[in-house]
This record gives structure tokens, C-alpha cells and sequence, in this order.
């Protein structure tokens, strides 16, 4: 029913269609048809001091206080905190990833910091209500945006409306059939799941984020999300850095450097990219001893965008091998420079930082020429 429903391209929603006809169908099966459907009303109750019934009460949720129930221990807070953490990271992604779904269906532009501090503030106060961890939710974006949803009053007003159902059509509610919400439920997880985009992301993401989608897909299925969660993370931070220390080179250039036309005895090394604990050992082991006469040292710092405490350590080593010139560090970013004067570079007596080839060439000048091999 759902699915033919939704190839009829109306504004009546599937889902409403479904619940009311599968509703219809039960109620006439259990009175006429000798059958037994199981209901709402019939596998949920609930107690209100005294009272007790049956269903969905129909009432407005109560304002509690989380830690003054009996099950409450820090020992459970220490228990859930992975698990919080973990739901905490997966409704960031999801929220600001239906963001941009719903920026490509209107052609606006969201507050990343706006969804994410709102979304925080509403999850910090429904637990004083009874209620649990929400976030924005792809599938009933898309159905709202579809329907002529054009702004955020058209979340607050789903909310009004479901509100309303609750407290108004709690009664009716309870002739639904568990069969009809579970095969809801499916089509949704079907829905929410976009098989397409995942086979699609398969065949066109390279081989690493491929292994990475695999590898959180079979642990989630076989074990649970937090795992899943936690070793996807560990795992893109992996290739992530491994990424951004394939962008670190440094290069020694042979002759005279084409823009900086500094002379053949001056050596010059092109230093690109961050410098961290990751590439620097490695990158900064190009520069070695020199073995020709040669009257000064130049390092291009002009794309250096960072540097670590490993990559300084690193850094000093290397200026231990040419200690016996004048090293010059061209155009050093001010918070790279910061840190190698906070770190006692600058303080080594042969290094000394300058800010412009001009200055660099009047250096060079004044350097002399019999610097020893």
C-alpha cells in the first residue's frame, strides 16, 4: 500500500494512507474475520499514580528530573558516556548533513553553528520532559520541502501537530496495528538507508573511503554503531593524515633557484606543505651536509602552513647538519615563526629569519665569501 501509494504523486502523505487503511483492515479482521490483529492499545500501557491504561496517554508530558530517579548512579553516567558521545557526533553528522540535502533542494544556505547550538539546546532540555536524543531527520526534510516547506516554522508546526495528535487522538491511536508499524517502520529504514547513493559511493569514492563505508557498515550489522562509530573514526584520521603528509616535501634545488636568482653558491631548499609528526622526519631528511663550496643556506618557508613539536625537533637536527653556514628562513609564516622562537630556534647563532628576497639579498651581500666546506 505504501509503495503504490507513493508512486501516485499526491500531497496526501503514504504513511497516513497506510496507517489508516492498515487500521480499517485489522478492525474489520478482528471483529468479522475470527482473526486476532495485534494493536497499539493492546502491547503498550502506562501508570499515572494511580492510574493505569492502556496505549498512548493522553496527557502532556511531565517535567522531571533525570537524577532523581532510583536507577540513576554516576557509575551508569561513566557506563552511557561512550554511547553519549558516540549518538552526540552521529546526530552532528546527521543534522548538518540533511542541511545541505535540504540547501540543494531550496537553494539557501544554512548556519552550520546555528543548526549545531540549537539542536544541542533542544537535546539538553528534553530529557527533563521524558523525551530522548533527536536530530534533524533526512526523510522528513525532504517529505516537508516537497510538501512547500520553505522555513523553520514548518519544523515547529510538525511539532504542534504531533503534539496535538497526541493529546487529541490518543484513543484512535491504539486501534493501530502493530503490523501496520512495523511495515512503516521498514519503508523508512529502507528510505533512510539511500541504498542507491551507497552502491553509487561504492563504485565512484576512492578504494580507501570504499574500505572505510565497508568497514563501518559490517560493524555496525555484526557488532553495534558505537563500534562502528568509534573505529570508522580512528580509521579516517588514519588516512587523513596520511593524506596531508603526502602534500609535505622538500626539495633541494640544484643550480640557481628560478625566482629567487640568489647565485649558484647559495643552496636553496623549497620546503612545501605542513610540517607535523607525520612527514617532517622524513621530508626534512633531504637536507643534509653540503659537500660544495657554498656560501649560505636559504630555506623557503614561503608554503610552510604549520609545524609541530615533532617537526621542530626534526627541524633542529637538520639545522645541525649545515651548521657551519649562514641558514636563512625566507618568508616564515608569524605563527610558524612564533613557534620556532618559542621553541629556541632563532636563538641558534647561525639562523636567522627573513621576511622579502630584498632583505634576503642584502643579507647575502654582506656575508662572506671563504665559508669553509
Amino acid at each position: 500500500m505504501f509503495i503504490g501509494w507513493a508512486k501516485l504523486k499526491t500531497k496526501v502523505p503514504a504513511h497516513v494512507v497506510s496507517l489508516v487503511v492498515g487500521t480499517l483492515v485489522a478492525l474489520v479482521l478482528n471483529h468479522l474475520g475470527g482473526a486476532h490483529v495485534g494493536l497499539l492499545g493492546e502491547k503498550f500501557h502506562y501508570q499515572i499514580g494511580d492510574l493505569v491504561g492502556q496505549g498512548i496517554p493522553q496527557v502532556l508530558p511531565q517535567f522531571v528530573m533525570p537524577w532523581q530517579n532510583d536507577a540513576f548512579s554516576w557509575s551508569l553516567v561513566i557506563e552511557l558516556l561512550p554511547a553519549a558521545f558516540t549518538i552526540a557526533m552521529l546526530g552532528c553528522i546527521e543534522s548538518l548533513l540533511c542541511a545541505v540535502v535540504a540547501d540543494g533542494m531550496t537553494g539557501t544556505k544554512h548556519n552550520p553553528n546555528a543548526e549545531l547550538v540549537g539542536q544541542g539546546l533542544a537535546n539538553m532540555v528534553v530529557p527533563f520532559f521524558g523525551g530522548i536524543p533527536a536530530t534533524a531527520a533526512i526523510a522528513r526534510t525532504a517529505t516537508n520541502i516537497r510538501a512547500g516547506a520553505f522555513s523553520p516554522i514548518s519544523a515547529i508546526v510538525h511539532a504542534l501537530f504531533v503534539l496535538a495528535a497526541m493529546i487529541a487522538l490518543a484513543p484512535m491511536l491504539s486501534y493501530v496495528p502493530m503490523s501496520a508499524l512495523a511495515g512503516l517502520l521498514i519503508m523508512v529504514a529502507w528510505n533512510m538507508s539511500e541504498a542507491p547513493h551507497f552502491v553509487h559511493t561504492i563504485k565512484v569514492a576512492p578504494r580507501r573511503d570504499v574500505a572505510v563505508l565497508l568497514t563501518c557498515f559490517t560493524l555496525t550489522v555484526v557488532f553495534d554503531m558505537v563500534v562502528a562509530v568509534v573505529v570508522g573514526l580512528l580509521l579516517a584520521g588514519l588516512l587523513f593524515i596520511q593524506r596531508i603528509a603526502s602534500l609535505t616535501s622538500v626539495n633541494r634545488v640544484e643550480g640557481n633557484h628560478p625566482h629567487l636568482d640568489l647565485g649558484e653558491d647559495v643552496v636553496v631548499y623549497d620546503i612545501n606543505g605542513p610540517l607535523f609528526f607525520a612527514a617532517s622526519e622524513k621530508a626534512l631528511s633531504v637536507i643534509d651536509r653540503i659537500t660544495l663550496d657554498a656560501r649560505a643556506v636559504v630555506m623557503d618557508f614561503s608554503d610552510v602552513t604549520t609545524i609541530d613539536i615533532s617537526a621542530i625537533h626534526a627541524f633542529e637536527n637538520a639545522l645541525d647538519r649545515v651548521r657551519d653556514y649562514p641558514v636563512y628562513l625566507l618568508d616564515v609564516a608569524p605563527h610558524v615563526a612564533a613557534k620556532l622562537t618559542t621553541a629556541g630556534v632563532m636563538a641558534i647563532e647561525n639562523v636567522e629569519m627573513v621576511d622579502s628576497v630584498q632583505s634576503l639579498r642584502e643579507r647575502l651581500a654582506s656575508t662572506a665569501h671563504n665559508v669553509s666546506s
